[in-house]
């Protein structure tokens, strides 16, 4: 492995300036340094990737380029000239196009109206809407410019801030964990489009916790750790566990798979028909599953095929299904709203973390109070040492890098506030987890924790049912599959007899019921 010390401003070596060139960038938060005297040189044309583990300040010095956040020192150039970006809209001036980790978008309005605001007025609506209609078409990224935000899946939701990015023609674009809930086949159209815009001259940087994803795409590397440049490196000539290292000093851990002793079945969906709540949304067409004790059950599928009306259906937040097409621990439960169901031991952990997984304005230990009322006394008296003893030991166990359990939901990084969620619902010993992408946007290290945690959660009894777009992640802690396409669900398949292919035929519906029954363990 190579590593260079942390890169000095130069030129590139065809006398062209570089892109972006930052000089010494520090912006300090009460009780913690997000970036120290940070130095970066990205090139025209670069694939630039930058690495780091939860909290590392990777995002913070995003911002900082994009102009959403203002940093305490060091300054910035673009092609060579040193430029003040104050705001967004000044990046956007400059060329600098950005997609967020934690999306940036108007429920309310349609796909086109907020892509619409993001661009020059001199366009119309109508003229927006036919060029997502091309990019879309051209890029294989599947959407509906008259849609309104409110009724689409996370992974679309992805869609629609990369769309409004490329309609911008960045001279650089910055993409925080654009994968995240990508299918392989979308990553695949993504990356074809990234190395288009790469030869056209555009300068990407690229952030992400999928160390293959790097080493596949980018030809450069910058390693953050604490806050600071530890490195630079060339990915391609990289492997997995040289990059972990870079980044969190160590190979990330393996993965400890159990015997499987399943029990009794916890989860059973009997032929749930459901139409759709909203216009644009999905009906469920005769849906049935099961859960055991003891097993982790998947469920892959290209966002917006009917996940996210299952997810609601099941975890109570949609109580119109017939009582006795959702059972939960032998109880008729599809008319019972969510306190119901945690009494009968049923716990969630949904796609969306900032709003529904947690509340921003509140503090960690708060926060607990959303799925856990044991802090709650006579008269509704909170006991608030419990409360933050319970969030001190979630976020000593997760390793949760946060000012402590009085910090607010929406000052932590990301993939710090995945892991507390995750651990909010996992520490409460539920007798069914069900879990919509479970290591959002977390490090390769906290990745391998929380997939450790869910089996051992099903190895102490637990039945998990894990609703992920990473297929990597349903083979590796996986026991059955099912996959869904167009608000139906396949028959099960053991993990022994899946693979990316059988898998990606069925994400279109072309599964064969030959030999297989719906819902059968």
């Amino acid at each position: 492995m190579t590593v260079v010390p942390s890169p000095t401003p130069t030129e590139s070596l065809a006398g062209t300036p570089p892109r972006l060139q930052l000089f010494g960038i520090t912006k300090r938060y009460p009780g913690v340094v997000a970036n120290s005297d940070i130095a970066l040189s990205v090139r025209p044309g670069e694939i630039h990737a930058v690495l780091g583990e939860n909290g590392a300040g990777k995002s913070t010095l995003m911002k900082i380029i994009y102009g959403a956040v203002k940093p305490d020192a060091g300054s910035v150039a673009m092609d060579g000239k040193q430029v003040a970006v104050r705001n967004p809209q000044e990046a956007r001036t400059l060329g600098i196009s950005m997609v967020f980790q934690h999306f940036s978008l108007f429920d309310t309005l349609t796909v086109a109206e907020n892509v619409w605001l993001g661009l020059d007025k001199h366009q119309s609506l109508a003229d927006v809407s036919r060029r997502i209609a091309q990019t879309t078409q051209a890029y294989g990224l599947q959407l509906d410019p008259a849609r309104p935000v409110h009724t689409l899946g996370v992974g679309e939701r992805q869609r629609v801030e990369i769309v409004r990015a490329l309609l911008t023609q960045p001279r650089l674009l910055i993409l925080d964990e654009p994968t995240s809930v990508l299918t392989p086949q979308a990553v695949e159209n993504l990356f074809v489009t990234l190395r288009q815009l790469a030869a056209q001259g555009c300068s990407i940087l690229y952030i992400s916790h999928k160390l293959h994803e790097i080493r596949a795409l980018c030809t450069a590397c910058t390693v953050l750790r604490g806050g600071r440049v530890s490195g630079e490196c060339d990915p391609r000539q990289e492997s997995n566990a040289s990059l972990s290292r870079l980044m969190i000093g160590a190979e990330p851990p393996l993965l400890e798979h159990r015997a499987v002793k399943t029990g009794g079945i916890v989860l059973d969906v009997r032929q749930l028909d459901l139409a759709r709540n909203e216009q644009f949304g999905v009906d469920l067409h005769r849906v049935a599953l099961q859960v055991r004790a003891g097993e982790v059950v998947g469920i892959a599928g290209v966002s917006g095929n009917g996940q996210k009306e299952l997810l609601y259906a099941l975890s109570g937040e949609d109580t119109r299904a017939a009582s006795g097409a959702i059972v939960v621990g032998g109880q008729s439960a599809g008319k019972m709203g969510p306190a119901l169901r945690r009494k009968l031991g049923l716990h969630f952990v949904p796609e969306e973390r900032l709003g529904r997984g947690a509340v921003p304005s509140l503090s960690l230990s708060r926060n607990l109070l959303l799925t856990r009322r044991q802090a709650v006394g006579l008269g509704g008296w909170l006991h608030g040492g419990k409360l933050q003893a319970q969030a001190l030991r979630i976020i000593d166990r997760y390793k949760v890098k946060c000012g402590g359990p009085q910090a607010a939901a929406k000052s932590l990084s990301g993939g710090n506030l995945q892991k507390f969620i995750m651990g909010r619902e996992m520490d409460a010993a539920p007798g069914l987890l069900i879990v919509s992408q479970p290591t959002w946007g977390v490090d390769v290290g906290a990745a391998t924790q929380i997939r450790g945690e869910l089996l051992k959660l099903a190895g102490a009894g637990c039945a998990v049912l894990v609703v992920s777009e990473e297929l990597e992640e349903l083979f590796d802690i996986s026991d059955r599959l099912y996959v869904m396409a167009k608000g139906q669900i396949s028959p099960s398949m053991p993990r022994a007899e899946a693979t990316v292919e059988k898998v990606g035929l069925w994400m279109s519906g072309l599964w064969t019921q030959t030999g297989a029954q719906h819902g059968t363990a």
